[in-house]
């Protein structure tokens, strides 16, 4: 299996360790798009991000991670459910080039309007929960820089991301430093202690290279980097590819829209041509699907629509 997320804690429990590498997963993602390099490799970034992130929600649901942009991307998103199966799709701006040494600044955000958020989303919610959405600041030049900044600031947890991307492979780490419980004695000496080991692996994980991320597998890289620490690992997690999008959601899509706008749709072009967003996937409505939409005895709209063309 090489599509797989692996977990470790340091020994003192003070410092979790994550690593994610995805090679088919990340060629699903891609199987309907021709994205530049410059976007393939933030749009991986992000789905490495979304994993590793995904990996430690305590709730049945997903992680959105959401950038609006104002540049050559209009929006850049990701889902990743919690048992890792995932989504993700980029809309471009017609009209703009894409520089080949874009970044996450000139591709979404070179007027300063940009909008990166987090929603996080509960499969079963309560009555009148809502989905959390929370901001993050778009700042740094990378996705990683962008998400320690808010992690550190919404969360108070110190994290650490290196992601790296290419046409056949993501690959990202995440450090965190864990909170300490223990009695006002001991939590003098042992913050001293896990602030060392943060350090310590800290530095060593620095020296990761974006190459060597996508070359080598995730054993390889662990013991490369942390041959000398002892590490609990864990069951490794499977990451996979998933779309939920049917004929009826798409046909609850249209409804969404309106028997007006629908007809007008069939008027000009003779059907109504859906593709989904995220696999790409077509579906076709003719006249009699059209009017069959909205007869009496159909449900009622509430689904996200996918691309109408």
């Amino acid at each position: 299996m090489t599509d797989q997320l692996k977990k470790y804690l340091t020994e003192d429990r003070s410092v979790r360790v994550q690593a994610v590498r995805m090679s088919a997963t990340w060629k699903a993602v891609q199987a309907n798009h021709d994205y530049p390099p410059a976007i393939t490799h933030l749009l991986g970034e992000l789905v490495a991000a979304s994993t590793l992130l995904a990996a430690n929600i305590k709730f049945d649901g997903s992680l959105v991670l959401q950038i609006q942009g104002d540049g050559p991307i209009a929006l850049l998103v990701v889902e990743c459910r919690s048992d890792l199966s995932l989504r993700a799709t980029v809309k471009m701006r017609e009209g703009h080039d894409v520089p080949t040494d874009g970044n996450m600044q000139s591709l979404l955000n070179p007027g300063g309007n940009g909008r990166f958020i987090v929603v996080l989303d509960p499969q079963r919610k309560l009555p009148g929960q809502q989905a959390y959405q929370g901001i993050v600041p778009l700042e740094g030049e990378t996705v990683a820089q962008a998400l320690q900044h808010y992690m550190k600031a919404s969360e108070q947890l110190d994290t650490r991301l290196w992601l790296s991307a290419d046409a056949d492979h993501v690959a990202g780490m995440l450090l965190q430093r864990l909170p300490h419980h223990g009695g006002a004695d001991a939590q003098v000496l042992s913050e001293q202690a896990a602030t060392e080991t943060w350090d310590r692996l800290g530095a060593l994980a620095g020296t990761l290279k974006r190459d060597e991320m996508l070359e080598a597998d995730i054993d390889t890289l662990i013991h490369r980097l942390f041959w000398e620490e002892t590490l609990v690992a864990f069951e490794p997690q499977p990451v996979s590819w998933h779309c939920p999008c049917t004929r009826e959601r798409v046909a609850n899509m249209l409804r969404s829209l309106g028997q007006e706008e629908v007809n007008s749709i069939l008027a000009e072009r003779g059907q109504v041509d859906v593709a989904c967003d995220f696999c790409g996937k077509p579906y076709e409505f003719d006249a009699v699907d059209c009017a069959a939409l909205f007869s009496a005895n159909q449900p009622a709209a509430g689904e996200q629509p996918p691309t109408v063309h």
